[in-house]
C-alpha cells in the first residue's frame, strides 16, 4: 500500500484593501506603466492595521475547511509558512489553531520566505507518509506590508497580503503517477546568497523588526535558472516531464519570472495559473492564493497534474508535484 497526501480543499483570504499602482504615484518617483512593465503587478491588498498575520491565515483555513467539508476537530496537525509572525512566539500556526476553534493535534510554523508554502507542503506531506498525521491543514499567510520601506520604489511596489490555506488527507494509492496527492518533492536552498534578499533586522541582531531588502537583477538571475531546475527534478522524481503537466502553479513574485520559467520547461502560458497583477507578490501565500483562485475559476479538475515552485530568501526554493 502507498500512502498519498491527498489535496481535499483550498481556500484564501485578501485583505478588503485593494491598492492600485496609481497610489504609489502619490510618495515615490513611479507609474503604473513602470511597475506593470516590470512586474506584471496591477494591484495588491494590505491589511488593516488591526488585522494580524493570523487573522488571514484562520480566514483562509475556514474557508478551505468548508471546501472539503470538515471540521476544525478533523485536522491533526497545521503547518504554517509565513516570514511575518504576528509575534517572536509562540507561532502562528498556535494562534489559528486557537482562532479556528482546533482543540486537538499540533499546529507550528516553518520559515522559507517565498518558498515556505513548498516547504511547508513538503514538511505536511511527510507528516502524512509516516502515518504521525492524517489530515494536515497547510497555510501560507503573510502580512508583507508591515516590513516594507516605503521610500524605496524597488521594493515598495512588489509586495502584498494575503492566506492561502490547503487541507492534505492520507489516502492510499497503487504507487504509480496516476495516484492523486504529492507525488514528488525537491528542495534547496544555499545560505551564501544570503545579502540578495532579506530584512536587515532581528530578535538577536538589532531587536527590531526591519525592512525588507533586494537585489533585483540578482534574484531575477537566480531565480529562472533554479525554479526551471527544481521543477524539471521534481517532475524526473516523480518519472514524469514537463510534457505531463497540465498547469503550472508557480509563485506569484514577478511575470517576467513566471513567463522566462515556463519557457524554459517548454509549458506554453496558457498551462499556468497568473495571479500575479491581481496580489503582488504575497510570498508564502502566492501558491495557495492561486491554487484557490484556480479552482474558482474552474481551472483545475480532480486528476490534472500540478507543477509548483518558488524562491525565496536564503536562498530556499523547491518545487512539488501534485496530481490534483
Amino acid at each position: 500500500m502507498t500512502v498519498r497526501a491527498v489535496p481535499v480543499g483550498i481556500g484564501h483570504y485578501l485583505p478588503e484593501r485593494v491598492v492600485p499602482n496609481s497610489e504609489f504615484e502619490k510618495t515615490i518617483d513611479t507609474s503604473d506603466e513602470w511597475i506593470r512593465g516590470r512586474t506584471g503587478i496591477e494591484n495588491r491588498h494590505f491589511a488593516r492595521e488591526d488585522e494580524r498575520t493570523s487573522d488571514l491565515g484562520a480566514r483562509a483555513a475556514r474557508a478551505a475547511l468548508d471546501d472539503a467539508g470538515l471540521n476544525p476537530d478533523d485536522i491533526d496537525a497545521i503547518v504554517l509558512a509565513t516570514s511575518t509572525p504576528d509575534l517572536t512566539f509562540p507561532s502562528t500556526a498556535t494562534m489559528v489553531q486557537a482562532a479556528i476553534g482546533m482543540t486537538r493535534g499540533f499546529a507550528y510554523d516553518v520559515q522559507a520566505v517565498c518558498a515556505g508554502f513548498i516547504f511547508a507542503t513538503a514538511t505536511a506531506n511527510a507528516l502524512i507518509v509516516s502515518g504521525q498525521a492524517r489530515r494536515v491543514l497547510v497555510i501560507g499567510a503573510e502580512t508583507f506590508s508591515r516590513i516594507l520601506d516605503w521610500a524605496d520604489r524597488t521594493t515598495c511596489v512588489l509586495f502584498g497580503d494575503g492566506a492561502g490555506a490547503l487541507v492534505l488527507e492520507a489516502q492510499e494509492g497503487t504507487g504509480t503517477t496516476a495516484d492523486r496527492g504529492v507525488l514528488s518533492v525537491d528542495l534547496h536552498s544555499d545560505g551564501r546568497f544570503r545579502d540578495i534578499l532579506y530584512v536587515d533586522g532581528g530578535v538577536s541582531s538589532t531587536g527590531s523588526a526591519g525592512y525588507l531588502r533586494m537585489l533585483g537583477r540578482e534574484v531575477f538571475r537566480h531565480a529562472v535558472e533554479k525554479l526551471a531546475q527544481t521543477s524539471e527534478t521534481a517532475l524526473e522524481k516523480a518519472g514524469l516531464s514537463s510534457q505531463d503537466v497540465d498547469w503550472i502553479v508557480p509563485h506569484q513574485a514577478n511575470l517576467r519570472i513566471i513567463k522566462s520559467t515556463a519557457a524554459k520547461m517548454g509549458v506554453p502560458m496558457d498551462r499556468v495559473i497568473v495571479t500575479v497583477q491581481d496580489h503582488g507578490n504575497t510570498s508564502a501565500a502566492s501558491i495557495p492564493l492561486a491554487l484557490s483562485v484556480g479552482k474558482e475559476r474552474g481551472l483545475l479538475k480532480p486528476g490534472d497534474l500540478l507543477v509548483s515552485e518558488a524562491i525565496g530568501g536564503g536562498l530556499a526554493w523547491g518545487a512539488v508535484v501534485i496530481r490534483w
